[in-house]
């Protein structure tokens, strides 16, 4: 038996603090009490901690200031999580909001992002989603010739000013992660290859098209950067290459995100953002000055790494079973809150909300209520004795979980709470019954 809180409370929010309450201890986060939030709110329920959002921005716009002497930005990644608070959030930073589809795009309006700091990527732009980046997004991320074929269509009609426009490459280089979130390699579905990445920078000045940047990406939650350093020669000798040929250089150079996050203790400690950071610039820098090329502005896009820490899932235990091999301990939220360990295998930890430094007795299941046997949350996890009716809470629940979320079951997506010095502010109001029947039509009126 061990106390496994000091541990995982690592994983947690910054602001995350084991608090005396009455003859008990309880979790609290930014000085709320999880046990009162869930009375108030229901479960499942998701927090966002503010802190650790500002301290995640901070420590990448102080690394980028550190390690690389040119202009350097931050792009917010849409697709991790987005409603109009977290929008708010972002402009408070002066950040860019990386969007992938109209609808990401509209939220992004009406959190009040300028359209000079909206970006829309996607591997197969609809017709609705391009028009609204050409009237909508400062930067439009171009995949493939299909695409900008397209584009160039859509502006032969129109008078407006057209976005700039970057080109997605595609490197061929992996990066250590689960197959289904890599995004770089040789036969990934997203961005181009190098001759055609040249054919559409001579196609963009033939048409006097406003082509500023050279985007990739190699893949989510990896925390080797190693990979990277080919990859951007790779895609520095094509800028090199693209300038001998037509005279172009890009303005804009970004080399994704996805740098990865701790979720189980086994991970800890926290991957270091500085570390990633200079890894990028130091290898950046090089690589500019071998080539005898300018230092583009290095336009970061991380998500995860900003947002996931800052999350916390908090469901309530329904139910304790024992069976041959395994405790169960079944919670009222699941796969249609959370779908990562279902998709990637993705490991999580917990602790009890009410008294968290209790002992473990042994190894834990926690599965969802989903109609499923794939919907576990958590395996063989050390746990102390858990009884029906306790709150759990899950860190690192705040990157892609609610952006990913279903109605499976007729599941209603959670109330969404925003945590900040001592006080709860909803972001997002819990989805209702009559939410999802609005939608529905009958076949005859009766």
């Amino acid at each position: 038996m061990q106390n496994i809180a000091p541990k995982r409370l690592d994983l947690f929010p910054i602001s995350a603090k084991i608090e005396k309450t009455g003859t008990s201890n309880s979790l609290s986060i930014a000085g709320c009490n999880l046990a009162s939030l869930a009375e108030e709110y229901g479960t499942p329920l998701y927090l966002y901690d503010r802190e650790t959002l500002d301290r995640n921005v901070s420590e990448y716009m102080s690394a980028l200031e550190v390690y690389y002497p040119g202009e350097s930005g931050i792009s917010y990644a849409g697709k991790a999580f987005l409603c109009t608070a977290i929008v708010q959030w972002t402009q408070i930073h002066r950040l860019w909001l990386d969007c992938s589809s109209d609808v990401e795009i509209a939220i992004a309006l009406a959190g009040k992002a300028p359209e000079s700091n909206i970006l829309l990527h996607g591997v197969n732009k609809s017709p609705l989603d391009l028009q609204w980046g050409m009237q909508s997004a400062g930067t439009l991320v171009v995949d493939h010739l299909t695409e900008l074929n397209q584009i160039i269509d859509i502006q032969r009609q129109s008078d407006e000013a057209m976005p700039d426009l970057w080109l997605r490459l595609r490197p061929g280089v992996s990066v250590d992660t689960h197959t289904s979130i890599q995004t770089g390699q040789t036969d990934s579905k997203f961005g181009m290859g190098v001759s055609e990445a040249l054919e559409l920078v001579g196609l963009c000045l033939e048409q006097r098209l406003p082509l500023t940047g050279v985007h990739f990406h190699l893949g989510s939650h990896f925390h080797d950067p190693s990979p990277l350093s080919s990859a951007l020669d790779i895609v520095l000798d094509f800028i090199r290459e693209a300038f001998i040929q037509t005279g172009w250089l890009p303005k804009y150079l970004s080399p994704g995100g996805g740098w990865g996050v701790a979720y189980h203790e086994n991970d800890l400690p926290q991957p270091s953002i500085t570390e990633y950071i200079q890894y990028i610039a130091t290898h950046l820098v090089n690589g500019c000055q071998e080539r005898d090329i300018p230092l583009p502005k290095l336009q970061i896009e991380p998500g995860r790494s900003l947002v996931a820490r800052a999350g916390v899932a908090l469901y309530r235990v329904g139910a304790v079973k024992t069976t041959l091999n395994r405790r169960w301990i079944l919670v009222d939220g699941g796969m249609a809150d959370n779908p990562r360990p279902a998709l990637y295998g993705a490991r999580y930890s917990a602790l009890p909300v009410n008294k968290p430094e209790r002992p473990t007795t042994g190894l834990a299941w926690i599965g969802g209520r989903f109609c499923e046997s794939g919907d576990i949350l958590i395996s063989d996890l050390p746990m102390p004795e858990i009884a029906p009716g306790e709150l759990l809470a899950i860190p690192a629940s705040g990157a892609y979980q609610i952006s990913m979320s279903s109605n499976y079951n007729g599941a209603l997506r959670p109330a969404v709470l925003w945590l900040e010095d001592g006080q709860a502010r909803l972001i997002q109001a819990r989805e209702r019954s009559e939410d999802l029947l609005r939608r529905d039509l009958p076949l005859t009126m009766l």
